[in-house]
């Protein structure tokens, strides 16, 4: 018999958890631009978040090692596409205009779509085209470029917004083929990915060791100790607790956070072009969640 929470039954907590969640989500640039000003790049900031979520999560999955060695090879792609997702996304919202950033990730259901087509086999039906149509309207209208005459990322921080976005619907498809492998274990896996990621990055930059106060590096492990691991457990929480379409639409309460914040924080503007082209975005995911719904 299947365990999975029906409407009815949903605990209020679950509901809770994944509004805390998104809202953390949403807010998470404000930490990360105050560090950044204070001398610790974005990159750098990652890595020492991610090694202390690890590093608090490592002592609870250590007991469940064992479980690495059922799926190996899905486990460390998860923790690669995790970890890309997660870096990018961070490294994005420092780059870029945070509300942009964020609907040009929520395009994932377009890629979730796809990759079920290429490696899958799912037919590209009517119900793909209700998710399809609206979510690449959204992404023409917000990447179009008048002087190129044609849609076009407009800089790096479009770009890793776009990947995030990518890279989170492969581990998502991974997340639902590890049903065997205990939500503690991917969880670690995309912790480690973050760190990995990360080190890679700076490693390929050759980015020197920042010279910061003691406070500043105290910022980023409280960061990743209060921000990361609380995010995340958050996240799973409400997640394993209620339908995947219901808390697929909870968590787009991050753009609502995410636009706010910005709103009152700084001097960000968002064009009415780009609101329209993610007024779409953010339908395509609407229906994309009505879709799992209804199966």
């Amino acid at each position: 018999m299947s365990t999975q929470p029906t409407p009815s039954n949903v605990p209020t907590l679950a509901v809770l958890s994944l509004l805390f969640a998104s809202s953390l989500w949403g807010l998470l640039w404000y930490p990360l631009r105050l560090l950044e000003h204070g001398g610790l790049p974005g990159i750098w900031t990652t890595l020492v978040a991610y090694s202390t979520a690890l590093a608090v999560g490592g002592v609870y999955g250590w007991r469940r090692r064992a479980e690495l060695r059922q799926r190996p090879l899905l486990i460390l792609v998860l923790a690669l596409a995790a970890g890309w997702c997660n870096v990018s996304f961070i490294v994005a919202v420092l780059e870029g205009t945070v509300v942009r950033v964020v609907l040009l990730f929520y395009l994932s259901p377009v890629w979730t779509v796809l990759l079920g087509r290429v490696f899958l086999g799912e037919q590209l039906d009517a119900r793909s085209a209700a998710v399809l149509v609206p979510a690449m309207s959204g992404a023409l209208l917000m990447l179009w470029v008048p002087s190129l005459g044609m849609p076009w990322p407009q800089d790096s921080a479009d770009w890793l917004a776009l990947s995030a976005g990518v890279t989170f619907s492969i581990a998502n498809v991974l997340i639902r083929a590890l049903q065997d492998v205990s939500v503690s274990i991917k969880t670690l896996a995309a912790w480690l990915g973050g760190v990995a990621i990360g080190l890679t990055w700076i490693v390929a930059a050759n980015l020197p060791l920042p010279e910061v106060s003691s406070n500043i590096w105290i910022g980023a492990v409280a960061l990743g100790l209060l921000g990361i691991t609380v995010m995340t457990m958050s996240t799973q929480y409400g997640v394993t607790h209620m339908p995947v379409y219901r808390s697929a639409v909870i968590l787009l309460f991050e753009l609502v956070v995410a636009a706010a914040s910005t709103q009152l924080l700084t001097d960000e503007t968002i064009s009415v072009r780009e609101w329209l082209g993610g007024a779409l975005i953010i339908a395509a995911a609407l229906v994309s969640a009505r879709q799992q719904a209804e199966r």
